[in-house]
């Protein structure tokens, strides 16, 4: 397969995954079922794709409603019923604050015959920055940063974020209470729990304060002394804990997924399969350390193309981590992807895309990158080390060198990343 052939099968397979996950798409069957309540519809939420989806419920609803949802800056819609305010992602600033402080007074003073609507994609976490009353913005953004650098994995990180907040964990729908909450979620995290998308706002959270403090323990990560004596008063019961499962204070909440990786996965199989390319689908809810994970398929590649002669693509989604030693610029899809050159070695007939469907990887405006047959002899032919690259943590920079990174800008969706690996002898 020519070079422009390959790289065009794998910007069309993540474009196929992308549309599977458009808010204007998924959300479409869902508006439409919806009856209207006999109080007020109060539209709320947070997250990368949050605006597209207060604009598709905008363009689909055709009685009264309002509200006020939180996205990412960029990520913003064009609404006429619903306020839309854009903040800071994945560190949160002084906007978020803000904006989630007006969230929470928005669905306070509801009655029975009202509906809360809540729109949550991934980025909500850091979007509802409302800090629990002994804390400081200050405290959460210096403990996000820390947490990033970490190698957290996301359901780790969310825990401790639940446990700093006054909106996340449940909290947002006891405000709302005794309103009916239905929430709609487009799904980022591994096995799609609704919990963890978001650091759920809107669902019971079976975490603790003591399991935050041994997140904390486990990453060994010193939090700001505000922080661990917050966590350290939860865990003795002198401040109350998020709702849990069975709580009676969440009968009238109802949680549905209207987007997940693996559906979009599946998309992109199905183009695949078209144009006549055989799938080997990995999972949706892969983790682990990005490089480590980046050597492993690249081996998986080298086998099948030893085996077999019919092109394929491997295919596989989820959220890997990223432990920043050197002092590159992070990114887990370019770490990936950096590895899987260096282990595919220059092999003839490999090729790989590993993009987040949100547009950002890390914290650039770059959604990824891809590789090929050649991606090592033009480093090196610019006197520049992949490995030394690598050990670095400086993948986007790697990419960018080459001119291989895939910017898409903002996509308004957020599926979690999206890898595929082409082998085509």
């Amino acid at each position: 397969m020519k070079d422009a052939d390959a790289r065009a099968l794998l910007r069309e397979l993540f474009d196929a995954a992308l549309s599977a996950a458009r808010p204007a798409t998924c959300l479409a069957p869902y508006i439409d079922k919806l009856q209207p309540p006999k109080g007020r519809t109060v539209v709320i939420g947070a997250g990368k794709a949050s605006a597209a989806m207060a604009r598709a419920v905008e363009e689909r609803w055709h009685h009264p409603l309002e509200g006020l949802v939180v996205t990412r800056y960029g990520y913003g819609e064009s609404c006429k019923r619903i306020e839309i305010v854009e903040a800071a992602h994945p560190v949160p600033d002084e906007h978020g604050r803000a904006a989630a402080r007006r969230i929470l007074e928005k669905v306070k003073g509801l009655s029975t015959d009202d509906l809360v609507l809540c729109l949550v994609s991934g980025g909500a976490s850091a979007l509802l920055a409302l800090p629990a009353p002994d804390l400081t913005l200050a405290d959460k953004q210096t403990l996000n940063r820390e947490l990033l650098r970490s190698g957290a994995h996301i359901g780790d990180m969310n825990t401790v974020r639940k446990h700093l907040s006054a909106i996340k964990g449940g909290r947002l729908a006891i405000a709302a209470q005794p309103a009916r909450v239905l929430s709609w979620l487009i799904s980022d995290v591994p096995n799609d729990d609704p919990g963890v998308i978001g650091s759920g706002p809107t669902v019971p959270d079976p975490t603790t304060f003591a399991d935050a403090l041994a997140v904390l323990a486990k990453y060994r990560i010193d939090p700001p002394p505000a922080v661990r004596a917050h966590l350290e008063a939860g865990g003795a019961g002198k401040i109350d804990e998020t709702p849990k499962p069975g709580d009676p204070r969440l009968a009238r909440v109802e949680t549905v997924i209207v987007a997940t990786p693996k559906r979009s996965l599946e998309a992109a199989a199905a183009v695949a399969r078209q144009r006549g390319v055989e799938v080997v689908m990995l999972g949706d809810n892969l983790e682990g350390e990005a490089r480590l994970l980046g050597a492993e398929h690249a081996r998986q590649a080298l086998d099948l193309a030893r085996r077999s002669r019919q092109p394929t693509v491997i295919l596989s989604g989820g959220e890997t981590t990223v432990t920043v030693r050197g002092k590159g610029r992070g990114g887990r899809n370019v770490e990936y992807l950096l590895a899987e050159a260096i282990a595919a070695n220059g092999a003839a007939g490999i090729w790989g895309l590993s993009a987040d469907t949100d547009g950002v990887d890390g914290a650039e405006e770059i959604a990824g990158a891809i590789f090929t047959p050649d991606t090592l002899a033009r480093a090196r032919a610019t006197s520049r080390d992949p490995q030394a690259m690598l050990d670095d943590n400086n993948g986007h920079g790697f990419f960018e060198m080459l001119g291989d990174s895939l910017v898409t800008g903002p996509t308004r969706t957020n599926v979690n990343d999206f890898r595929a690996t082409l082998i085509a002898p």
